[in-house]
């Protein structure tokens, strides 16, 4: 059955003229960006909801502030899942191919975030509630964590030259902003029902709609190829037997450093589409529909600052870029709760919309730079792990963390600290990576 697999995908991949490359080329981006958008539009629509609502649904007895961390908790869990869905899909990836991989992980997400509104709240069921809710929350963080390695390289692995790797691969990662710009859009729509009518089951609406969602992202994935680099290992037989075991063991570091290389990332981000809507209706008393237009206003310029540097990272190299986006990420911390603090509504605005900027600095480049660092018959684990393992120390802990200190100091201070502090770290791991920009990655160069 292997063999027939092995012919077929070979067939697929290889023989194809130049222009109907570039056709698979565009689809492969094309499903890779949409598919994604709709997985992220399921993880971020539980990110916004749970800053709005689920403390007061599933633990109405708490303190506000300790619900808060309650509701944040269940939230951080996705994240831990995040390396389990990377370990699972990162093995089928490299054995069976990006395509397959990616069907069963939006499937798997989808249906999650659907049976997240039918789940019933505390005044139905107690505790059992917020019980299901967190093993619901698991089984999106390990689609999630599986999704992002196969969407980067179904798009880089059709790339004809070197020099646009970057640019190609950072097309995935505007999947997020879509996804964000989706999961505010649908929150928005829905929350111009009066505030009861919202809370009572407003709020289940936008879970409902991912079952179309998902549908759709299946008729776009089945529609494209395998890429050419895993037909190429298929056709040569070099396909791992053990791929996730292998790269632990062969590729520890590039692991650790692609782990380390996203705390400036990752951890802002969820700070700034998170934690801000807990921030600015509690302490800034800043609308709730207010709030969630300029995290729409934010997302929609991600648009086009995420390609845009995922380009410049093709001219001035990766590991550049990213070192200047750390750089200003770790000043932006403090310059964001200065401007958010100034209690000004249009400043307010202002500073949400440019947080996702220096986010983006890193994020464009982001793919190709971890993705660069493995070998191709590894790649969709090592990426994949090294990418989500960031999700347990950075993007899951970083709202429960803002709320922490902010209960703790009253004050925006140690927050913009705690930021600087990653950048730190995201400065440090990414100076100890090899920059690959504009090498070939078809073969087996990073076996070293």
């Amino acid at each position: 059955m292997q063999s027939t697999l092995m012919t077929t995908i070979n067939a697929d991949a290889h023989a194809l003229t130049a222009s109907e490359h570039q056709v698979q080329l565009r689809r492969a981006v094309i499903a890779s960006t949409i598919g994604t958008a709709i997985e992220w539009y399921d993880f971020f629509l539980y990110s916004t909801v749970t800053g709005l609502v689920f403390a007061k649904l599933f633990f109405p007895h708490s303190d506000p502030w300790v619900g808060t961390l309650e509701a944040f908790g269940i939230y951080a869990v996705g994240f831990i899942a995040r390396p389990v869905g990377a370990a699972i899909f990162g093995h089928y990836g490299d054995r069976i191919g990006r395509k397959s991989t990616l069907i069963a992980t939006l499937l798997l997400m989808g249906l999650a975030t659907f049976a997240v509104a039918l789940v019933p709240t505390y005044s139905s069921i107690g505790v059992w509630g917020a019980v299901i809710l967190t093993i619901l929350r698991f089984i999106q963080g390990v689609g999630v964590g599986g999704e992002w390695g196969g969407s980067v390289l179904m798009s880089m692995e059709w790339a004809r030259t070197d020099s646009s790797r970057g640019f190609i691969a950072s097309w995935p990662q505007f999947g997020v902003p879509c996804g964000l710009f989706l999961a505010n859009l649908a929150v928005l729509a829905f929350s111009q029902m009066s505030g009861e009518q919202f809370l009572a089951w407003g709020w289940r609406i936008p879970f409902g709609l991912s079952l179309v969602l998902v549908g759709v992202g299946l008729y776009i994935r089945m529609g494209i190829l395998e890429t050419p680099i895993f037909a190429k290992l298929l056709a040569e037989r070099k396909v791992e037997r053990t791929p996730m075991l292998t790269v632990i063991k062969r590729h520890p570091k590039e692991i650790l450093l692609s782990a380390f290389a996203r705390m400036a990332e990752q951890a802002p981000f969820y700070i700034f589409t998170a934690f801000i809507f807990s921030y600015g209706i509690e302490t800034l008393h800043a609308s709730r529909n207010f709030l969630l237009t300029a995290v729409l206003a934010a997302s929609i310029l991600s648009f086009l600052s995420i390609p845009f540097f995922g380009h410049v990272s093709d001219r001035i190299g990766r590991k550049t870029m990213y070192m200047i986006g750390a750089l200003v990420t770790g000043v932006f911390g403090f310059v964001y709760f200065a401007m958010l603090n100034t209690g000004s509504a249009t400043i307010i605005f202002i500073a949400v919309v440019l947080s996702l900027v220096p986010h983006d600095m890193l994020y464009g480049p982001q793919a190709a730079l971890i993705a660069e660092s493995f070998t191709g018959r590894l790649r969709y684990s090592g990426s994949s792990l090294g990418y989500q393992l960031a999700s347990i120390i950075a993007g899951g802990p970083a709202p429960l963390i803002a709320t922490w200190l902010f209960g703790k100091y009253h004050s925006s201070f140690p927050i913009a600290l705690y930021i600087a502090v990653c950048a730190i770290i995201t400065l440090i791991a990414t100076a100890l990576m090899t920059d690959y920009t504009g090498k070939d990655i078809s073969g087996e160069y990073a076996q070293r």
